[in-house]
């Protein structure tokens, strides 16, 4: 299927990189693609931007390092020059044709989210829908909730094959929600966030997680089965069980793990993929984090310990 979104591919060729960026696309709301794109250029040939296609819909961009003197297009049209900051928010409209002058280096990652993506959020909010963002040229925001979140991603940016598909749904959705609401004025109700999900909920949302260890299984497609929005899905799960359906994934992941160090013969890096995990570096950052000791030091006493302890 072609890719129909300002992201990835499409992206590249309107920065004129030499090759297609990195990017993690989800389709959790509605279907519609919502994508991060880390874009880098620390040699570029110097000229304007090419053109992305007109769409309703918005790029938010987290930029990573100075961009002085930049010099903004909008339709056609140069509009401004503005010293951009590290650090800093970002967005464009593409109705308007955003465009700038490439000739300094430059690092920045790109949001893409469709005008459907905003309107799935404000429906299953029950509230008004999002009429406008703010994407005023130039002008940029302080925004300490998308660094995290682009942090975040950046990792599975730089190590796809561990960024399972629930993490990104995840860290999107909550980007979406968060650009609706501090861009866009979207009013939630404080009601959406006290219900958990029902115990046969949890259940069989835990035992189809549980199903699919290595996270090729998307939130919305276990969101579906129980016939509930991606969004009410993820919150509700988090309430009911104590954490986000990937991080719960990763405890379970571990939980296999530990029952697998148990046979002393089993090498770590077949435990590491028997476990859902992409790699062995992968497995043990992972772990580590979890368990507080390394898979290694983990086995070693609990070989080590009478058989009823471990």
């Amino acid at each position: 299927m072609a890719q129909a979104g300002a992201y990835g591919s499409k992206l590249g060729q309107f920065l004129h990189l030499k090759e297609a960026p990195p990017a993690l696309v989800t389709r959790s709301l509605r279907s519609a693609e919502l994508a991060v794109t880390e874009t880098r250029n620390d040699h570029p040939v110097r000229g304007l931007s090419g053109s992305l296609t007109a769409e309703d819909a918005f790029l938010v961009s987290l930029k990573l390092q100075d961009y002085p003197d930049c010099e903004l297009w909008e339709r056609g049209n140069c509009i401004m020059r503005s010293d951009i900051r590290a650090g800093t928010t970002y967005l464009y409209d593409l109705t308007r044709d955003p465009r700038y002058v490439i000739d300094k280096p430059f690092h920045s990652l790109f949001f893409y989210i469709p005008r459907s993506a905003l309107d799935s959020i404000a429906e299953e909010s029950k509230v008004p829908r999002v009429d406008e963002l703010d994407c005023q040229a130039g002008v940029g925001h302080d925004d300490g909730i998308i660094r995290h979140i682009g942090a975040s991603l950046q990792e599975g940016l730089r190590r796809p094959d561990e960024a399972n598909q629930l993490f990104i749904d995840h860290m999107m959705l909550g980007l979406t929600a968060h650009v609706a609401q501090a861009y866009g004025g979207l009013q939630r109700t404080s009601a959406l966030a006290r219900g958990g999900l029902a115990p046969w909920q949890a259940k069989r949302a835990c035992e189809r997680l549980e199903s699919d260890l290595g996270g090729r299984l998307s939130l919305q497609k276990v969101a579906a089965e129980l016939d509930l929005s991606v969004s009410h899905f993820s919150r509700a799960f988090r309430i009911s069980v104590g954490l986000p359906p990937h991080q719960w994934l990763l405890h379970q992941r571990v939980k296999a793990a530990k029952q697998l160090m148990t046979v002393r013969d089993l090498p770590l890096s077949e435990i590491a993929i028997s476990a859902g995990f992409a790699n062995q570096s992968h497995f043990t950052r992972v772990f580590s984090s979890i368990a507080g000791v390394s898979p290694a030091l983990w086995r070693r006493e609990a070989l080590g310990a009478p058989s009823g302890e471990t």
